[in-house]
């Protein structure tokens, strides 16, 4: 859009070297626009990824401590995470001294929030990916338990979900993750695939498509890396995208569509 205008503008203003100008300017722009001021201040972009990371590993600990007591599937999950990401031994490290920070009892996630949200504010995306990391680590011991439940609504408001905002989005979490194989066309299976797009058996066939492709939309690698998202941590937006695709096949080949 803004590449279109800036060679019009420029053009009309200066010719040709104007055009050339603003068709630059415009990409420059564009790319702002759709990726965030992260893709063109690399910078910034570090300081989000860093940002990105110090709150996931708080707020894991945090989490993980919510009921009272660290369980060695949590343990197990979060170096399961690190592994994905390929942490050297000192990342590791300190990795490991944020999560121990956030199991203290003691320790407020006020300050850690205000900081995610000064840096990493206004990428929408970004924000829903870290809430997604959270439900997942919730679900490392098998069930919620109400104190994370609890402590994950108060992360959500932060991130300015409200409640209904954040169940929506946890039962689309906990439905995407049964598709890890082409799924078996049942009855169970494609409800959980609605679930897992967000919709219901009575939306339209172009409801089922808006809410697939913002989906997929929020999952483009590019695009997150844009906003901030270590770029290790892509291959696990890149999984959910699968997950995501397989449930719309799914309910494409129940609707002949």
């Amino acid at each position: 859009m803004f590449k279109l205008i800036g060679v019009f503008l420029g053009y009309y203003l200066f010719g040709f070297w104007g055009a050339l100008l603003g068709f630059f300017a415009g990409s420059f722009f564009d790319r702002v626009r759709i990726y965030g001021a992260g893709a063109a201040n690399p910078l910034q972009n570090a300081l989000r990824q860093a940002v990105f990371l110090e709150t996931v590993f708080i707020s894991m600990g945090k989490l993980a401590k919510a009921d009272g007591h660290v369980s060695q599937d949590e343990i197990d999950h979060v170096e399961q995470f690190m592994q994905k990401l390929g942490m050297t031994e000192q990342h590791r490290q300190q990795a490991i001294a944020l999560f121990k920070k956030g199991t203290d009892p003691a320790f407020d996630i006020k300050a850690t929030y205000d900081r995610f949200l000064s840096i990493c504010g206004n990428t929408k995306d970004l924000k829903q990916v870290l809430l997604i990391y959270l439900i997942v680590m919730a679900l490392a011991d098998g069930h919620f338990h109400p104190a994370e439940e609890a402590l994950l609504l108060d992360i959500a408001a932060r991130l300015g979900y409200d409640r209904a905002a954040f169940l929506h989005l946890k039962d689309m979490v906990l439905n995407q993750s049964h598709f890890g194989g082409v799924p078996v066309d049942t009855a169970d299976n494609l409800e959980d695939a609605y679930k897992a797009l967000g919709v219901t058996k009575e939306s339209s066939d172009a409801e089922i498509k808006r809410a697939y492709r913002k989906l997929m939309s929020q999952h483009h690698p590019d695009k997150l890396i844009g906003q901030g998202l270590p770029a290790d941590m892509v291959a696990m937006a890149t999984e959910q995208a699968k997950e995501i695709q397989l449930a719309h096949d799914l309910i494409k080949r129940h609707r002949n569509i």
